[in-house]
C-alpha cells in the first residue's frame, strides 16, 4: 500500500497513527509528529547528522516533539483552505461593466491576451511580436472587469502542508493529481520491499495490470480547468493540458513512468466509490487467473475553487454559512474548520479534499513464492446501482444489496460469530445530512438480518475530508492500519449522534476503540447511484486461509522469505519518516515503438523485459477446424 492525504504519507501506517494519535504511546506519538515534520519541510537530516530546523539550529527527538507538535496538528488533517485565494483577497472572477472614454485612450497588451474580435473603431498597432498598441476612441463600452468574491467554502482536507509531490521528481506542469499519482504508486513499491523489475522478469509482461485513475479528471490549471477556462482568462491553451486532464491517466502515468508496464490497464469511475470499482477489476483478474499482480489505486486533487463552487451550488458542501448556523457562531475560527466534518451527527454538507491511494494484489501463489508482505487479502468486491431515481445524486437501494453480499461472503468465510463480534464497518459517512440517515439505515438493516448488535463504525472523513474517487483508498488504508494497530479511529467530531440515525445496532465512538478486527467492510455510496462493499480480511485470517491452501510448510517458507522484503520495507519507511522520498519517474527511459520487438505466431518478445508475452488466449467456442466448411459437394 501507499500514497497520500491530508493525514501523511500511507506507507507504514503513518497516516493511521496521525488520526488514532492519542491512544498510541509516548514513542509512536513522538515518531508519528517527527515523520509528519520531516515531511512537511519544518525539520531535516541527511540520516546520519542530527535533526536541523529551517533556521540551521540543531534539535533532538525530544525538542522537535515540543517545537512543532502543534504546528504539525494545525496543518494536518482538515483545516482552512491554505490557498490564498480562498483568504481575504477572494477569488478571482470578472464581472459586466460600462466604461465612459472621453478622450482616445492608448495602451500595450500582449496580442494573446487580445479578444478574437474588436469593435472596428478601436485600432491596433504592432509593437513587436508579442505585444501591440491598442487606441481606443472616445465612448461608451461594455468590458469585463476583474474582480474578487469572497470564497463561500473554507475548509478542505488538504495534504499535510508543506509537502508538494512535484518536487520530488522532474514534473513539468504535471496537474497536482497525477503528480500526487505518482507518489503515492512509488510509496507503494516502495513499502512493499519488493524489487519491482525483479518481480516483472518472473513474469509474463502480460500477468501485469494496472487499473488506476480518479471520479472527475485533472481539473486544476494544469489539466482541463485550464484548458477550459482559456479563452476567458485570456491565457493561451497547452498542448499537455487535453491529454493530461483525462480521468484515465494516473494508469497511463503509472504505466508510462512507473512501471513500464504493457499488461492490462484501465480505468472504472464510479464516482465516490471509483475506488473500490478498481479493486473489484483487479480481484476478479487475478481470481480468473487473468494476471497474477495488478496496482489498483486513484488520484483525486478536487480543491481548486471551480469544483468546490459545483458541488456548493448543490447544496452538498459545508459551507461558512452553513457552518456558523449549525453553531449559532457569527464567526469562525480554525478550530470550527477543523470540525466541519460530522459523519453521523448533527451536520450540514461534506469537507472536500485530495488524496492518492494505492495497493498492490498478488495471487496467493506467487505473493508466497516471493516473499511479499500481506497486509490483509480482498476476497470480494461487490457494486449495484440504485435503480429507478427522482435526483441523480441522491441515495438509493444498491447499498443495501452490497453490503448484503459482502457481509454474506464474510459469515461463509469466518462464521456467525467472528461476524457478530470481530468486522467492523468503513461508514462512507459524509458528512450530509441525507448520508447520515440512509448509510445508518442500511447497515441497520443488515446487521439486524445477520443477528449483529453492536457495530463498531468507523468513518475516517472527519479527519480526512471527501477525497472523491479516492475516499474508499482513504478507507482501505485505514482498514489496514486497524490491523496492524488494533485500533479503530473514533469520529472525533461526534458531539452526539443526531436523532435521524439509525443507531441502536451500531457502535459510533468519539475517542479510538481498542478491537481486535478479523475483517472490515469498506463502504461507499456514490453520486449518481455508484454502490460498492469490499470485503478486506486482516492479515491474521489471510495467514489461516493460506494455511488451509497450501499447508503448513508452504507458508513457514514465505515467513522465511519474507525477511528480505520486510528489511527492504522497514529501510524504506525509515527514509521517508526522515523525509527522503522516493518518486520514481523514469522519463523516456527504455522506449519502444514497434520495430524493436521480436514477433512470432505464439509469442512477443520485447526488448528490456525477460519474459515473452504469451499470445496464447482461451477459445470459448471451441475449435471449427474439424467441421467440413466446403459446400461444393451440395452441388453434386
Amino acid at each position: 500500500m501507499g500514497g497520500v492525504n491530508a493525514a501523511g504519507r500511507t506507507s507504514g501506517h503513518q497516516a493511521f497513527r496521525r488520526t488514532v494519535l492519542s491512544a498510541l504511546d509516548a514513542d509512536v506519538q513522538a515518531s508519528t509528529l517527527i515523520g509528519l515534520a520531516a515531511m512537511m519541510r519544518l525539520v531535516h537530516t541527511d540520516g546520519d547528522a542530527p535533526w536541523q530546523n529551517a533556521s540551521g539550529a540543531y534539535l533532538d527527538a525530544d525538542a522537535i516533539v515540543e517545537c512543532y507538535r502543534q504546528q504539525v496538528l494545525d496543518h494536518t488533517l482538515i483545516r482552512r483552505i491554505e490557498d490564498p485565494t480562498f483568504g481575504a483577497d477572494g477569488i478571482p472572477a470578472n464581472r459586466q461593466a460600462s466604461l465612459s472614454i472621453e478622450a482616445p485612450l492608448t495602451f500595450q497588451v500582449r496580442r494573446r491576451q487580445l479578444p478574437e474580435q474588436l469593435p472596428e473603431t478601436w485600432q491596433v498597432r504592432e509593437l513587436d511580436r508579442r505585444h501591440v498598441e491598442v487606441t481606443v476612441p472616445p465612448g461608451q463600452f461594455d468590458v469585463l472587469l476583474p474582480e474578487r468574491r469572497s470564497a463561500q467554502v473554507r475548509a478542505a482536507g488538504q495534504l499535510p502542508s508543506g509537502f508538494a509531490p512535484s518536487s520530488l521528481y522532474r514534473s513539468v506542469h504535471h496537474p497536482r493529481g497525477l503528480s500526487m499519482a505518482i507518489f503515492g504508486a512509488s510509496d507503494c513499491l516502495g513499502q512493499s520491499g519488493l524489487d519491482w523489475e525483479t518481480l516483472r522478469d518472473r513474469l509474463d509482461p502480460d500477468d501485469i495490470a494496472v487499473y488506476a485513475g480518479n471520479s472527475i479528471g485533472q481539473l486544476d490549471d494544469a489539466g482541463w480547468g485550464g484548458l477550459l477556462k482559456s479563452y476567458a482568462s485570456g491565457n493561451r491553451a497547452t498542448s499537455k493540458q487535453m491529454p493530461l486532464g483525462y480521468g484515465q491517466m494516473p494508469a497511463d502515468f503509472l504505466n508510462a513512468y512507473v512501471l513500464g508496464s504493457v499488461g492490462a490497464t484501465g480505468a472504472i469511475q464510479g464516482a465516490c466509490a471509483t475506488f473500490l470499482y478498481n479493486l473489484r477489476q483487479g480481484v476478479e483478474e487475478i481470481s480468473s487467473g487473468r494476471r497474477r499482480v495488478v496496482m489498483v489505486g486513484t488520484s483525486d486533487a478536487p480543491i481548486t475553487p471551480e469544483i468546490i463552487e459545483g458541488f456548493r451550488a448543490m447544496g452538498a458542501l459545508a459551507d461558512d454559512d452553513s457552518l456558523k448556523a449549525l453553531d449559532a457562531l457569527s464567526l469562525l475560527t480554525d478550530a470550527d474548520y477543523q470540525r466541519a466534518c460530522r459523519p453521523f451527527a448533527r451536520n450540514c454538507g461534506f469537507t472536500i479534499a485530495e488524496a492518492s491511494q494505492f495497493v498492490l494484489l498478488m495471487d496467493d501463489s506467487l505473493a508466497l513464492e516471493v516473499g511479499a508482505q500481506v497486509l490483509g487479502s480482498v476476497p470480494g468486491v461487490f457494486t449495484n446501482a440504485d435503480g429507478w431515481k427522482r435526483s441523480i445524486s441522491a441515495p438509493g437501494i444498491g447499498n443495501y444489496i452490497t453490503l448484503g453480499k459482502a457481509v454474506s461472503l464474510a459469515r461463509e468465510i469466518l462464521g456467525e460469530d467472528a461476524l457478530r463480534t470481530r468486522t467492523f464497518l468503513h461508514a462512507h459517512g459524509t458528512s450530509t445530512p441525507k448520508n447520515r440517515a440512509t448509510e445508518s439505515h442500511v447497515f441497520d438493516q443488515v446487521a439486524a438480518a445477520n443477528g449483529i448488535t453492536s457495530w463498531p463504525v468507523v468513518a475516517v472523513k472527519a479527519f480526512v475530508g471527501h477525497s472523491q474517487g479516492s475516499a474508499a483508498g482513504d478507507q482501505m488504508a485505514s482498514a489496514l492500519g486497524s490491523f496492524a494497530h488494533g485500533w479503530l479511529p473514533g469520529i472525533p467530531t461526534l458531539d452526539a449522534v443526531a436523532d435521524d440515525v439509525h443507531a441502536e445496532r451500531l457502535r459510533l465512538f468519539a475517542e479510538p476503540l481498542a478491537f481486535e478486527a478479523d475483517a472490515a467492510f469498506i463502504n461507499a455510496k456514490g453520486f449518481g447511484g455508484n454502490n460498492a462493499t469490499g470485503l478486506v480480511l486482516s492479515p491474521t485470517v489471510t495467514e489461516r486461509l493460506l494455511v488451509k491452501r497450501h499447508g503448513q510448510a508452504a507458508v513457514d517458507a514465505w515467513k522465511a522469505r519474507r525477511e528480505v522484503a520486510l528489511e527492504a520495507s522497514q529501510a524504506y519507511v525509515a527514509r521517508a519518516d526522515q523525509g527522503h522520498f522516493q518518486a520514481l519517474y523514469r522519463f523516456g527511459q527504455g522506449v519502444l515503438e514497434g520495430p524493436e520487438l521480436s514477433v512470432e505466431a505464439g509469442q512477443i518478445g520485447i526488448p528490456g523485459y525477460a519474459q515473452p508475452v504469451s499470445l496464447s488466449v482461451d477459445n470459448p467456442f471451441g475449435s471449427l477446424k474439424d467441421d467440413s466448411l466446403d459446400d461444393s459437394s451440395n452441388d453434386k
